[in-house]
């Protein structure tokens, strides 16, 4: 249960509109829609995934998949 309460980060190199649009069908396909943001606007891009019962390396095998950098953040 505690697992649904813990947010995942990671660092990414998703910067803009275009490339949430690009990841999104991917992520969506992982996580669930509305499950996940990125800060575009914060220098280090990072992913916040709600993640149920998702693991960090599901999540970062989707974005790999979209073309984008993505790794465990602090």
């Amino acid at each position: 249960m505690e697992n649904n309460s813990k947010k995942l980060r990671f660092r990414t190199n998703i910067n803009c509109g275009g490339c949430v649009a690009t990841v999104k069908p991917h992520l969506d396909s992982v996580v669930g829609d509305g499950r996940w943001e990125v800060d575009t606007a914060g220098k280090d891009k990072i992913l916040t995934v709600h993640p149920g019962q998702i693991t960090p390396e599901e999540v970062m095998d989707a974005v790999q998949k979209a073309g984008f950098r993505i790794e465990l953040s602090d």
